[in-house]
């Protein structure tokens, strides 16, 4: 009888206005209903491509955004050392055992199709050790790092393949000497050219298509200048690969970008 007598005497407090409730309500935690779904959760990859996230050093590999072109690079990097220190008839002997030319195809060919892509012809000045950390690095960031290896892998065996194999069979029909068999052939140009090329596919129009057009260009002005025609018909080879190869980067990337999808539900 006390707790309710002294209940009753308590004034009942005045009505909020209703601007001042709606300010007290902001403060306080919504609470989650039965039936209320949750939030949409943005998948990591999707947050990890955000525009707010495109920052000037995110151009180049990290050991924990791109761990594979990072590791990779490295490789590079200390194959170039060697080479610079090397004595030129070791440099020599260690090319020519990583060389893809038709002589180790015959003989070795898984070893010397991995060793030749440890290699940069030209070494770290090379145009194309820029290219492979830029690209490589944008390729793993949205498809990940064993998808853009196998981009990579993909046109340097493709190309290389697709120029020593001619060489092969002009040795065997008289039209080159034997001495074609041996050359030397190595580096990562190849591998390069096709990650571009596959690049470009996941690029807005207004640079995908310059940027195809300005590598084109450049790869065909080497080969009308006819210094190294099966390389350069190789890296004409590579580039289209790896435009070929858009239907299937594109769908990793949304695959990236939206996550897994969710099973449904079984029916009872």
């Amino acid at each position: 009888m006390e707790r309710t007598a002294r209940a009753a005497s308590t004034p009942t407090p005045e009505p909020l206005p209703v601007g001042d409730v709606a300010a007290l309500l902001d403060g306080v935690p919504r609470q989650r209903g039965p039936l209320a779904a949750p939030a949409p959760r943005t998948p990591r990859a999707a947050r990890h491509l955000r525009p707010g996230h495109l920052l000037p050093w995110r151009l180049l590999p990290s050991p924990t955004g791109t761990p594979v072109t990072f590791a990779y690079t490295a490789v590079l990097a200390l194959t170039s050392l060697f080479a610079s220190c090397a004595s030129p008839r070791l440099l020599y002997a260690v090319y020519q055992d990583s060389s893809t030319d038709v002589a180790h195809l015959l003989r070795t060919p898984v070893f010397v199709l991995l060793a030749s892509a440890l290699w940069i012809a030209g070494g770290l000045l090379s145009p194309y050790a820029l290219a492979f950390v830029l690209v490589l690095t944008a390729l793993e960031r949205r498809i990940g790092g064993a998808r853009a290896i196998l981009v990579f892998l993909t046109g340097h065996v493709l190309a290389t393949l697709a120029t020593e194999v001619p060489v092969g069979l002009a040795v065997l029909a008289g039209h080159l000497p034997d001495t074609s068999l041996h050359r030397l052939d190595y580096g990562i140009s190849f591998g390069v050219a096709a990650s571009i090329g596959a690049l470009s596919g996941l690029l807005a129009p207004w640079l995908r298509w310059p940027l195809l057009a300005l590598v084109g260009y450049s790869l065909v002005t080497d080969l009308i200048a006819f210094q190294d025609p099966m390389t350069n018909w190789g890296h004409l080879i590579s580039l289209g690969i790896g435009t070929g190869l858009w239907p299937l980067v594109r769908r990793w990337r949304r695959e990236r970008v939206q996550g897994p999808a969710v099973a449904a539900p079984a029916a009872p």
